[in-house]
This record gives C-alpha cells, sequence and structure tokens, in this order.
C-alpha cells in the first residue's frame, strides 16, 4: 500500500493537500508501483530557490523539484519504497499556469505527476511533448482528467 504526506514550508498547508495526495497515490497506481512513501513539500518562491541553488547552483525560483532518494526500509516485516521528496512553489505554479493560460489545478496535477516520473527514474533532455517521459506524463494527465484537487479557488484563496 502506498502512502503519500504533504507539509507545507513558508506558507500555510492549504486545505485541499490531503485530496493532492489522493491524486498522487493515483498517480502512483497509474504507473503500477506499490509500498511507496512519498513526501510533497508545498512552498513559495523563497523556499525553492533556496533548494535550488543549494542543490542545483540555480540562483532562482522554479516550479518543481525532485530529490531523489530510491531506498527500501524494513517495518514491521515489511519493506517499503522511500522515493525520495517533490518540492513544488506555489508561487511559481501560479505564474506558469497564468502564462500557459490553463488552470492552477491542472499545472498542479501535471507537477505532481512530473515529479513522481522524475522519482521513478525518467527523465527528459528537453521540454518537447515527444520526450518519452512528456508523452507519459501526458497521457497520465488525461487518464485522470476528471479529478481535481484546488476547489473552485485560486491558490491564494481569490475567486477566479
Amino acid at each position: 500500500m502506498n502512502n503519500v504526506v504533504a507539509g507545507a514550508k513558508e506558507i500555510l498547508l492549504p486545505s485541499w493537500s490531503s485530496t493532492m495526495c489522493s491524486f498522487a497515490l493515483k498517480v502512483l497506481d497509474e504507473i503500477k508501483r506499490e509500498n511507496w512513501q512519498l513526501s510533497i513539500l508545498l512552498c513559495g518562491d523563497k523556499t525553492i530557490t533556496e533548494l535550488n541553488d543549494r542543490y542545483r547552483n540555480i540562483n532562482e525560483p522554479t516550479d518543481i523539484l525532485s530529490f531523489n532518494l530510491g531506498s527500501e526500509i524494513q517495518e514491521d516485516g515489511r519493506t517499503f519504497y522511500l522515493p525520495g521528496d517533490i518540492v513544488i512553489s506555489l508561487d511559481t505554479l501560479k505564474e506558469n499556469a497564468s502564462y500557459f493560460k490553463i488552470n492552477e489545478d491542472e499545472e498542479l496535477r501535471r507537477l505532481i505527476i512530473h515529479g513522481i516520473l522524475h522519482l521513478d527514474g525518467m527523465d527528459h533532455r528537453s521540454l518537447d511533448v515527444n520526450e518519452p517521459m512528456l508523452a507519459l506524463q501526458e497521457e497520465i494527465l488525461g487518464k485522470l482528467g476528471n479529478e481535481r484537487i484546488i476547489p473552485q479557488k485560486t491558490i491564494n484563496g481569490d475567486k477566479k
């Protein structure tokens, strides 16, 4: 059985974080992963800029970072896989949604899928939609297209 936990740094943990975790569980089901213990940290641009600078030497915000751990633990006679952590900046997510003219919920779902695929060992060299990882990302997004994480409000609580 998979488990996804959400946390927040620099921001309050949104009320929809449990729905986000449920969505991530559905993504794990789609890629047929079991016994994953996944962590998703939501933050603002300040936190993600610090992480991006520290681990990638890029002193600017980004939408998502995936930190691969890739280890197993034994607990109560069961084996669990710790793939790593996903960090998402809600500030950059909002900017990207506006830039790409999509709603913030769709962008969040895309980022969660993207981060999980990275933790599963996939990568891409460009943002070309024909890249295998990005094509799979969009396929999963399409399959889970009826799912919603964020209620009919924007991330900062303003009505659309």
